[in-house]
């Protein structure tokens, strides 16, 4: 298990003990009595079971999202790669990688809950800030994520990495991070206008201020050119998801985006030669077993 981040402990005696407040986030914000509960979901939450190892079907698989908030891009992932509503695995195996499930948890656990447009500015700018004087929540959400990612990919594991977009450079690394030690990658993009992203914020469990989601929008399309030469043609899809589709109409659809390469993609065998090696080996080490 994870040792809590120095900050997370002083979030979590924030009001606890005498002149804490300066140390960031509200008073009480952790209650020292909560400390070997929320140990014990930390734990479970980033425990990953590697049962199937090389066997797993989605394995050095990546495949990147990318959209601005309202875009529907975790809906098109569902549809697509077949995941049920309640279960973060696809039927190909490949595991969902996104900090909104943390932090929609963490929002929920401390009863702010998560329409954060309707929060005070102190109270949004405290909870999603990185500066010394915030809460630190959204940034152990990211750190959580990013655990839970480190897992999957030291397991070799399928992954669905599910982004905004709007950082060019981080998707390019991390890209080249996978590529290193065998993956093959993927990105698809879902695109929205600007009006149907502010309209589906407005309905999403996470809400969002306008501003965020404009600027969001504007920076996530001005990268769709750089991204189509990072990824290349075969290996780069753009979702059009402006059109509210019933649940017929969907299923035909995504089945003829699968067949447009992504299933092609995500069922092709493996031949990198760093893959192959680490297969090879894991199979020896399991035969010693």
């Amino acid at each position: 298990m994870l040792k809590l981040k120095k900050i997370l402990f002083e979030a979590s005696i924030t009001g606890q003990q005498a002149r804490t407040e300066s140390m960031g986030g509200f008073k009480g914000f952790f209650k020292l009595s909560e400390m070997q509960a929320y140990k014990k979901w930390l734990k479970k939450t980033l425990r990953v079971e590697l049962v199937e190892g090389y066997k797993d079907p989605g394995i050095f698989k990546a495949v990147f999202l990318a959209g601005g908030p309202g875009s529907g891009k975790t809906y098109i992932a569902k549809g697509l790669f077949g995941i049920p509503d309640r279960v973060n695995v696809s039927q190909t195996g490949m595991k969902m990688v996104n900090s909104d499930k943390e932090l929609k948890y963490l929002l929920n656990k401390f009863g702010f809950g998560t329409d954060l447009d309707s929060l005070p500015d102190e109270v949004f700018a405290n909870l999603t800030g990185d500066g010394p004087q915030s809460s630190g929540l959204r940034k152990f959400a990211k750190d959580l994520t990013a655990e839970r990612r480190r897992l999957y990919q030291n397991g070799r594991l399928g992954m669905i990495v599910d982004g905004t977009g709007d950082d060019f450079q981080k998707i390019s690394r991390e890209k080249a991070e996978l590529e290193k030690i065998g993956y093959q990658t993927y990105m698809i993009f879902v695109n929205t206008t600007l009006e149907v992203a502010l309209q589906r914020n407005e309905l999403r469990d996470r809400v969002l201020p306008q501003s965020i989601v404009s600027d969001s929008h504007k920076e996530v399309n001005r990268n769709i050119g750089a991204f189509q030469g990072l990824f290349g043609s075969s290996n780069f899809m753009i979702v059009d998801n402006n059109e509210q589709k019933t649940e017929d109409q969907a299923k035909k659809r995504f089945k003829m985006l699968v067949r447009q390469g992504l299933g092609k993609f995500v069922k092709s065998p493996i031949t990198n030669k760093k893959a192959l090696s680490w297969i090879r080996k894991q199979k020896i080490l399991q035969g010693k077993r």
